[in-house]
């Protein structure tokens, strides 16, 4: 694709990385074939195309964001599958994190989107906070359904209050907890992210990596102080929140790493995963954090690409049982983790099946279900459609909001993997699967 920046814009180290993913575009349009939002609505302007010549006029001509750029920015998912199928190596997440930083910093937001968006920044974030937000939600709950049909601000509040939890889920065992020491000869050392919102809604999933690491004879920390990756007000272009978050976490985990040291910090939330790799990105340009943030990206591991080079030993699972595997899009698309889970779950005893469609997104994308309710749902459902023809018995994920996702559409269980892989190598059953 041919630009017209100028030497002046090319100054900005973030005008001049995306100008170079720009010229790398082609024009193609094999991404089209892949993108959720284009299969749903048919416009190119909701294409990852048509969103790359969107970005090009708005940064080119160096102008502030309009609405119709907004609109279509926003429907984006940034599921990344137009980056698995682009065959020019287009980095679409840089560019699109680009453009959303650039409209957060041009564009005023109705006041209503603004009221929504900062309310989701202050509490998501904050398990304390959220934690309360839930307890609250259970009492509204009963109006989601009413909600959503207002449409606008109360159609998204609906669509929040559908996806709260019916209950609390019990604490985590291992809370309070600084560090689990191995249940066996100790292997090494590794940090787990406790995560916000996994570690309020399914303290389960940490717990069931907790239990399978230190039978391995891992042990296992939870660094102080460390919070919010900052994945989620990173995707709403709150560049200077989701860099202090990463920065926080960075000082939390080189303390660990430079202390009695770390072979791993392993992510159970694909989503997170995703961003975290990309600090050393993220901070290129802090002179105190590139060289740390490129450190931590490469010591986190999701914790189904650590344990496919582990001896898990001989699986104990007494059960005849089909998984449909969902490959979360920050797993497949944004971490290119793509056959380990499966063949873990298949070494494990479960029988493993992949659903049509595989590769495009349920809909959850972070807080895309809560600010874009609609695409959310049909998503969803579409999603829920091709898993349910499996005829599995349950379904298999490795992130969280996947997991929050489709559980609203479908009655069967819907189970994080390593809940699954520390149940058939002596864990305690899922939850989920003891009714």
């Amino acid at each position: 694709m041919q630009t017209n920046f100028t030497p002046e814009q090319l100054k900005d180290n973030a005008t001049a990385i995306s100008e170079k993913i720009l010229r790398k575009c082609v024009h193609c349009g094999f991404c089209t074939a892949t993108c959720p939002t284009f299969a749903l609505l048919g416009d190119e302007l909701d294409s990852p195309r048509g969103r790359i010549y969107l970005i090009k006029d708005m940064l080119e001509n160096d102008r502030p964001a309009d609405a119709r750029t907004v609109k279509h920015i926003d429907r984006c998912l940034t599921c990344l599958s137009c980056m698995t199928t682009c065959p020019s190596g287009v980095h679409y997440m840089h560019l699109v994190d680009h453009a959303r930083a650039h409209i957060e910093r041009t564009y005023k937001r109705p006041l209503q989107d603004r009221l929504l968006r900062a309310t989701l920044e202050a509490i998501l974030p904050e398990p304390g906070r959220f934690r309360l937000a839930i307890a609250a939600a259970f009492y509204a709950r009963p109006l989601a359904g009413l909600l959503k049909r207002c449409g606008g601000l109360l159609a998204k509040m609906g669509a929040m209050l559908a996806l709260a939890p019916g209950k609390a889920p019990l604490p985590s065992q291992f809370a309070g907890q600084h560090n689990i020491a191995p249940a066996a000869p100790k292997k090494g050392r590794v940090a787990i992210l406790k995560g916000c919102a996994q570690s309020v809604l399914a303290p389960s999933i940490n717990d069931a990596t907790t239990r399978l690491l230190t039978r391995l004879g891992y042990e296992v920390v939870f660094p102080k102080d460390e919070g919010c990756c900052g994945a989620l007000v990173h995707h709403m272009g709150n560049e200077a929140t989701s860099h202090a978050q990463a920065k926080n976490n960075i000082d939390a985990w080189m303390r660990e790493k430079e202390g009695e040291g770390l072979d791993a910090i392993i992510i159970t939330a694909s989503g997170c995963g995703t961003t975290i790799k990309d600090y050393g990105f993220m901070l290129r340009e802090d002179p105190q954090y590139a060289k740390k943030a490129e450190q931590i990206s490469v010591l986190s591991k999701d914790i189904v690409e650590f344990l496919i080079g582990q001896d898990l030993g001989e699986p104990q699972l007494q059960e005849d049982l089909t998984v449909a595997y969902h490959s979360a899009c920050s797993m497949q698309h944004g971490q290119k983790i793509t056959w380990q889970p499966k063949k873990l779950l298949q070494n494990a005893g479960f029988t493993v099946k992949e659903p049509q469609e595989g590769h495009l997104c349920c809909g959850s994308a972070g807080t895309y279900n809560i600010m874009q309710p609609d695409i959310a749902t049909r998503l969803r459902d579409r999603k829920v459609g091709h898993l349910e023809a499996t005829s599995s018995d349950l379904v298999a994920t490795g992130n969280i909001g996947c997991i929050t996702q489709i559980s609203g559409g479908t009655q069967l269980p819907v189970i994080h993997s390593i809940e699954l892989l520390d149940w058939a190598y002596g864990g305690p059953k899922p939850e989920k699967l003891q009714s």
